[in-house]
């Protein structure tokens, strides 16, 4: 007789088609599609023993799925974890940052092990370094006309609400800093199922010579760029990682010449210093060389003189200037603070140049959590946040592997003799605005006139600060209309 799947807590049947098994993790039925004339997927089909007893067996290369144990050394050949062929745009840790060992003690004892003088300590250096800083960002709280019939839709859930607005106000200050246009490329880090390149698609209609390259590290189900195949625009899908990622190296780039418009929506903690590097810094400076080249002399080894004179032609009637510029704008919504490391951070020069260093970054990325996370105040309180960050966790699934919303360091609770909840927050914020700056700093360095803002309300997301930047002679995210 077929073993039946756990039985659920609560009431409630699988939806008709789906798998039947009841995850108890997740509190809810596998969605997984079943096979025609079977309760159960695939990957819990051995539950039914349906298959003449078959064994499944974890996979070796990912123990997130099963597989069946006669059907291994075939399963091996395509499992989506496999080893791949490295492409020509993977370069080792090109985007990392310098790595200094002497700079990060070995063993960096947790926030709840430090004493009172050492935490006060801690708290007295963050409010000295922030003096100055504007810890009121503006309200940049936009919408777009392309989201509008999704954003009225009455079949939305709270959480799709929640994000279209968020995909909504990204646009619009995409397109308030004139970056939505045509000719250009737009690359989304961290793009998940590519939901933001979908929308700026649809927002440019039908925009010639627009091309989007998705960048995200893990395999991803209900990818939405695959419904812009049959269009004009070209959707590209590198599987990688930020820190490997080199820009110039990606055919489409190094042919098109295009400019390039960062774009990212909840970049967690280190992807963001990943990203930066990645467009300001590795990509724009391998496109310095060529792009001092005269224009002739760039595409004589590709192109016929009539092409040649026909191309300066186009230039001189649109004004289009012979130097290009590699980066046109980034637009990243930040997130995930306490996520951040001191290596691949991108500010250290203006940590040190406030006398701080790897181990105040250290604590300062894990005070930042204060500002998202709340403290308990009493235990049936407690309780209730404790839901609502999961809850926050099921609503931001598609950014965070863990939610972003998780607490590093379990030890705010022991604080509640010496901080109070608000100045906790405060605290946080503080952090979270002093490790920001420090990316402000980095950008004005390489030549772009960054901001920050807020883009969404705190109701709809508590990471709701958004990261622009447009290059020195381009106008300022301040004053474009």
């Amino acid at each position: 007789m077929a073993a039946s799947a756990p039985t659920p807590a609560v009431t409630g049947f699988p939806t008709e088609g789906r798998c039947s098994y009841y995850v108890e993790k997740k509190k809810r039925f596998c969605r997984m599609v079943a096979a025609a004339g079977k309760r159960f997927c695939g990957e819990h089909a051995g539950v039914a023993e349906e298959e003449n007893d078959r064994k499944r067996i974890l996979c070796p290369l990912d123990t997130k799925h099963t597989v069946y144990e006669d059907q291994l050394a075939k399963h091996l050949k395509k499992c989506n974890s496999r080893e791949k062929p490295k492409p020509d745009f993977f370069i080792q840790d090109i985007n990392a940052g310098l790595k200094d060992e002497t700079e990060i003690p070995e063993q960096l004892v947790p926030i709840s092990s430090l004493s009172e003088e050492q935490l006060e300590s801690l708290i007295k250096k963050l409010r000295k370094a922030s003096e100055g800083l504007n810890s009121t960002l503006k309200d940049q709280i936009m919408s777009h006309p392309a989201l509008h019939d999704a954003l009225s839709d009455p079949k939305n859930g709270d959480s799709a609400t929640k994000h279209l607005k968020q995909q909504a106000s990204i646009l619009g200050n995409i397109e308030k800093l004139k970056l939505l246009g045509p000719r250009r490329c737009f690359v989304e880090f961290g793009a998940g199922k590519g939901k933001l390149s979908h929308w700026v698609d649809i927002a440019l209609k039908d925009a010639e010579k627009v091309h989007f390259i998705l960048v995200e590290k893990v395999t991803t189900r209900f990818k939405v760029d695959g419904k812009h195949r049959k269009k004009d625009s070209m959707f590209e899908r590198l599987q990688i990682d930020i820190q490997h990622l080199c820009l110039s190296k990606i055919p489409l780039l190094s042919k098109e010449k295009l400019p390039v418009v960062g774009i990212g929506k909840h970049l967690c903690g280190m992807a963001t210093d990943l990203a930066l590097r990645c467009l300001v810094e590795t990509y724009a400076a391998s496109c310095e060389e060529r792009n001092e080249e005269p224009l002739a002399k760039r595409i004589k080894n590709d192109k016929t003189e009539k092409e040649i004179n026909t191309l300066a032609k186009e230039r001189n009637e649109k004004n289009v200037p012979e130097k290009w510029t590699p980066v046109a704008g980034i637009v990243i919504a930040l997130c995930c603070h306490h996520r951040c490391d001191w290596r691949h951070y991108v500010g250290k020069e203006y940590f040190r140049v406030l006398g701080l260093g790897a181990v105040e970054f250290h604590y300062f990325q894990r005070m930042s959590s204060w500002a998202t996370c709340g403290m308990r105040r009493t235990s049936l309180e407690g309780s209730n946040i404790t839901q609502r960050r999961k809850d926050h966790q099921n609503d931001d699934s598609e950014e965070h592997d863990d939610g972003g919303y998780k607490i590093t360091d379990a030890s705010t609770e022991s604080l509640s003799g010496f901080l109070t909840v608000e100045e906790k927050k405060k605290i946080g914020h503080l952090c979270k605005l002093l490790i920001d700056q420090g990316r402000i700093e980095y950008l004005q360095q390489k030549g772009f006139n960054p901001a920050l803002q807020y883009y969404t309300d705190p109701l709809v997301s508590l990471e709701n600060v958004l990261l622009t930047a447009l290059p020195n002679q381009s106008s300022s995210p301040e004053t474009t209309t």
